[in-house]
């Protein structure tokens, strides 16, 4: 009996332990979902996204209510929606509003590259501006926290930073705000180096840094001003230690293990050992008519001593 007992108790305990943590997590934001018939399909498929997948841009901005549902819109190729946004721009959110705008035929082309972080990013800025209460907060800012919260940094994105920082190792901030409005290969390094100098922030400043500032942020404090207060530095100072952080090992060794570059050396290695198998194929080849050379001059010889001996 006394077994029995302490085993209840500790299920009880485990069981009210579960409950707590589970509490304790933010409910994830709601999503609505909108297309025309071509993409109803892909809506479906949106739609089956388990909520979870947007809890981290809940912790990220420190929100405790995701507030009203968010009303996620895909565009069709020729909608007057795809026609309105950047040639680049694979998706679009109106944080104020509350809607998020999605160009699937764009995804691939995207940062995110794919529709699951795509909408985890643009669901993110909904959660940002709400998180601040609708006052501005820097691009830089806004777009690092989006990314954080949809996927990891990959080879790729390390890539583009070393290429940025290898172009200009004292690229600031505003810079990298207004290059979002560029295009090409402008913005997928400002992306880049949004998304690094804030996973720089997280990693130095703690995992609920931005949602600090963003609380500061949504009693109108100024930006800088909260980023000193959560930080202790200034952002100019951050900014400096950042780049400083970005010595020549740093730079380059992203480049030496790029996708590009790892794709280019499986090329040169192929091509080498394309090479070898040419060369030992001819020596094969020149054995083989060695080989020839050799019975067809033993036949010869071996006509020629026939022909001698006498009848």
């Amino acid at each position: 009996m006394r077994r029995t007992g302490s085993g209840r108790l500790l299920l009880a305990l485990a069981l009210a332990w579960r409950a707590a943590v589970v509490r304790a997590e933010p409910e994830p934001p709601r999503l609505q979902f909108e297309a025309p018939p071509e993409l109803a399909g892909v809506a479906a498929e949106l739609a089956r996204i388990p909520p979870e997948a947007f809890r981290p841009g809940m912790r990220l901005t420190g929100l405790t209510d995701p507030g009203p549902p968010i009303l996620v819109v895909l565009a069709a190729p020729g909608s007057p929606a795809e026609r309105a946004a950047p040639p680049w721009a694979a998706g679009l959110a109106r944080g104020g509003a509350g809607v998020v705008v999605l160009l699937p035929d764009r995804v691939r082309r995207s940062p995110d590259r794919r529709l699951l972080p795509l909408l985890q990013h643009e669901v993110a800025h909904v959660l940002v501006a709400r998180a601040a209460r609708g006052r501005a907060v820097p691009r830089w800012f806004d777009e690092g926290l989006a990314m954080a919260a949809g996927r990891p940094l990959d080879l790729g994105d390390r890539a583009r930073v070393a290429l940025a920082v290898l172009s200009d190792s004292r690229l600031p901030l505003a810079r990298i705000d207004a290059a979002f409005a560029g295009g090409g290969g402008d913005v997928e390094a400002a992306y880049a180096l949004a998304r690094d100098f804030v996973a720089q922030l997280l990693e130095h400043h703690g995992t609920d840094v931005g949602a600090r500032i963003l609380a500061q942020v949504a009693r109108d404090v100024p930006f800088r001003e909260a980023f000193r207060n959560v930080t202790g530095a200034s952002l100019l100072e951050v900014e400096t230690a950042y780049w400083r952080r970005r010595t020549f090992w740093d730079r380059w060794v992203p480049i030496a293990t790029s996708a590009a570059t790892l794709w280019g050396g499986i090329t040169l290695l192929a091509l080498a050992a394309f090479r070898r198998r040419r060369l030992r194929d001819a020596a094969i080849h020149a054995r083989w008519d060695e080989e020839e050379r050799e019975r067809l001059a033993a036949l010869e010889r071996e006509r020629a001593a026939s022909q001698d001996l006498p009848n």
